[in-house]
């Protein structure tokens, strides 16, 4: 475990692990942590880079003297990832899947497979004018209030963006330790959020990413993300889809073994199909 500085800011790297590299990008709200079952998962025959974004974790803190725009996490997720010096596994659940699907676009970091569950590419809704996607992006926002700068990163904000995801009711029901842990990045997440529902990424864009992908939803996620999936798997020219039943958008954290699994066989089928199989930590080809 180390810091890297990308672009002035000083930014946690969780790495452990030997063979080939996986880059596990976090969701809003979270941190490097929400991985840490998964790396425990993969660094037994995989070299497992998890950064925190800006603004969470172990990073340092993003003081909002400026506008963000989630580009800067991009940047973050390339830096990480050049550290591979190999094609890397893409793992990146809602914000983190947005912005593994930019970087594996952007294409200066060699990528061997993609893993998302629910990016919030919401630019190809746009793209493709799919209208139930859209209409459900319109009714989180109904009240305006998730757009209200004067609230950015207040309670009520936080309530907001936390009941559309999870459903009326979650964010008063969340223990209060997890509350504060959300509110002390609160203002970052406002920017976050503003940057990627404003961004029109066309589905063209996204389709340059050619490794092998498996997009992964929850069968009780606001259709925004599933839409969003849906329209990626239509896109993507080597992508499937598969839906978690009874999960909704953190499915990666309510039905963790379930969607770790899915990860862990995607990248093991990959790795199989192209003869390029990670041996373990304890294998003789990691000790000669």
């Amino acid at each position: 475990m180390y810091h890297l500085n990308v672009t002035g800011q000083n930014i946690y790297i969780d790495d452990s692990g030997q063979g080939s590299p996986v880059l596990l990008l976090h969701s809003s709200g979270l941190s490097s942590q929400q991985w840490r079952r998964l790396r425990d998962l993969l660094n037994q025959s995989h070299r497992v880079l998890i950064p925190d974004f800006i603004g969470y974790g172990q990073s340092e803190p993003w003081h909002g003297g400026e506008t963000f725009h989630f580009h800067r996490d991009v940047a973050v997720a390339e830096a990480v990832g050049s550290i591979a010096n190999a094609p890397v596994h893409l793992v990146g659940h809602s914000y983190g899947g947005l912005i593994a699907l930019q970087l594996g676009a952007g294409g200066r970091v060699p990528v061997a497979s993609i893993t998302l569950y629910e990016p919030v590419a919401f630019g190809v809704l746009f793209s493709l004018h799919d209208e139930e996607g859209i209409a459900d992006l319109n009714r989180a926002d109904a009240s305006g209030r998730l757009s209200a700068p004067e609230l950015a990163g207040t309670p009520e904000w936080a309530e907001q963006f936390v009941d559309y995801w999870n459903g009326p009711g979650s964010w008063s029901r969340m223990p209060p330790p997890r509350q504060a842990a959300f509110m002390a990045s609160g203002r970052k997440i406002f920017e976050e959020v503003r940057s990627l529902t404003n961004d029109r990424t066309p589905h063209d864009v996204y389709a340059r990413n050619s490794a092998p992908t498996l997009l992964l939803d929850g069968s009780e996620s606001p259709a925004s993300g599933r839409r969003t999936n849906l329209r990626l798997s239509e896109t993507l020219p080597r992508a499937r889809r598969e839906t978690i039943q009874g999960a909704g958008h953190m499915g990666p954290l309510t039905h963790a073994d379930l969607v770790n699994a899915h990860i862990a066989s995607h990248i093991a089928d990959v790795e199989n199909r192209a003869g390029t199989h990670s041996p373990g930590a304890n294998s003789p080809e990691n000790h000669r």
